[in-house]
């Protein structure tokens, strides 16, 4: 984009973020926001318990500054920065509740990773992101490449110079990196890591975007039932096919494996066991930091979820209506027919076909024709390379989904209803939280299900000696 005279007017003028720091109060907005919402990873909050902090943020720089600094109450000013003019936070009602919830801005949080950019650092890396560009512009050249033979080629090269590196570790030279360079690639890491929660929020903004535009549509359409469907459900399409869509999905269904987040978790306890990375004070919460990228993913999906809900409550009102129509038609004939009773037409006013049975007798069957069978070369077996490594095949996780419809059913003979806890108490979890997945998804294919926002389950699993938990809303199987 072209940072042009009219193009930083206009932004001057209409960006949010923009408007936040030419606020007379950006030093409180921004102070109070970041340590509420960011440093702890908030995606929302009620309004009671924001007002409060607010309001103990306010006294203190009351005290400070006197009583007229800051005249206007606590939900005054959380109501003024959620207004259309400042756009600083999002104000809504979760589904079930009348109590309004707080959430921050994708442009209030970019403004506040601006500021903190402006902070001098002690150590400022440069090796690592270099890397870093190498390895992707490696990366794009490989995966545009189409030339076979130079694709082998690399693999060759590559494969060479992972066996020099194995003889020199053998003979005992073991290349290390210094203290420098494991500070200069943790302070990467940390920034990309909050970079990656910060866009979450920026994408979740994209589909609320999406859904609200949808409730519009909705709202105003006076065609047909068909034809709003076809655009809606084209324009979702549009959104999980497009790059950003896509992109997630890769993220989202990498970050789900049970494998990848248990392999997390060891190198980030590896690396921060480290002296040098020690040293530089790391913020406790990178400890978990993939959980955090976890729930503001979740966040992301329940968005695209309230889409789903939306297109079903309006095909039921639709229904609904539809239903009444031909009742009222029903209840037209009814009172012509009555009407009609003691004054009959005189001659045929209604035509109506014979009754009759097809009759099918078995002779008129078409008698069974044989198929032609495939006949496959006989080549023999060629010895194919012994020294791959077959390990990745034993270590792939397989969710036995007819076991588990099976024990699903049969919880269902005694009683009418079971909550998905009861299940996995019933029958430990085996393999963590991939069979737990595929419980919520069998709820959504094979069984009809109801969810319990308003009331949390917690579930148990043990995964090499340990014990691990989610927490969910309740989930319930109907019968």
């Amino acid at each position: 984009m072209s940072l042009d005279d009219t193009t930083l007017e206009r932004l001057r003028q209409n960006h949010p973020a923009w408007r936040l720091l030419n606020s007379p109060h950006v030093t409180l907005i921004i102070s109070f926001l970041q340590r509420v919402f960011i440093a702890e990873n908030v995606r929302m909050m009620a309004e009671a318990e924001l007002v409060e902090q607010l309001e103990d943020e306010l006294f203190v720089l009351r005290e400070r500054l006197g009583d007229t600094a800051f005249p206007k109450t606590a939900r005054d000013y959380l109501n003024d920065w959620a207004g259309n003019d400042k756009g600083w936070l999002r104000k809504f009602y979760r589904a079930g509740s009348d109590e309004p919830y707080f959430d921050l801005m994708p442009a209030t949080e970019k403004a506040i990773a601006w500021l903190e950019s402006l902070v001098e650092r002690s150590f400022v890396g440069t090796e690592s992101r270099l890397l870093t560009l190498f390895e992707l512009l490696k990366q794009m050249r490989e995966g545009s490449e189409t030339d076979a033979k130079a694709r082998i080629a690399e693999l060759e090269q590559r494969r060479a110079e992972l066996a020099a590196e194995i003889t020199r570790i053998e003979a005992g030279d073991l290349m290390l990196l210094d203290d420098t360079g494991l500070k200069d690639r943790f302070q990467q890491f940390t920034a990309l890591a909050r970079e990656l929660l910060t866009d979450f929020r920026e994408v979740e903004h994209n589909f609320r975007g999406l859904d609200r535009k949808v409730r519009e549509r909705i709202a105003l359409w006076e065609g047909g039932k068909g034809q709003l469907l076809e655009d809606i459900m084209g324009e979702r399409d549009a959104i999980a096919d497009s790059d950003q869509g896509r992109s997630f999905r890769a993220f989202w269904d990498f970050l789900m494996s049970s494998r990848r987040q248990e392999e997390l978790s060891a190198l980030l306890e590896r690396v921060l066991s480290l002296p040098p990375v020690a040293e530089l004070k790391p913020d406790p919460r990178i400890r978990r930091v993939h959980y955090d990228w976890l729930e503001a993913g979740e966040y992301t999906q329940r968005t695209v979820a309230e889409l789903s809900r939306q297109l079903r409550r309006f095909l039921d009102d639709q229904a609904w209506l539809e239903n009444r129509r031909i009742m009222e038609i029903l209840h037209g004939i009814e009172s012509k027919t009555l009407a009609l009773r003691d004054n009959l037409p005189s001659g045929e006013f209604m035509a109506m076909a014979d009754t009759a049975c097809a009759v099918e007798l078995p002779m008129e069957r078409p008698l069974y024709t044989l198929t032609a069978k495939l006949k496959l070369d006989e080549t023999a077996p060629e010895a194919g390379d012994t020294n791959l490594d077959a390990s990745a095949l034993f270590t792939q996780v397989v969710i036995d989904k007819a076991k588990l419809t099976r024990h699903i059913r049969h919880a269902l003979q005694d009683k009418p209803q079971v909550t998905l806890a009861e299940l996995c108490r019933q029958r430990p979890l085996e393999q963590g939280l991939a069979e737990l997945v595929a419980y919520l998804q069998l709820g959504g294919e094979a069984f009809k299900t109801v969810i319990d926002e308003q009331v949390e389950d917690t579930i148990v699993w043990r995964s090499q000696d340990r014990n691990k938990q989610a927490r969910l809303p309740r989930v319930i199987f109907v019968r």
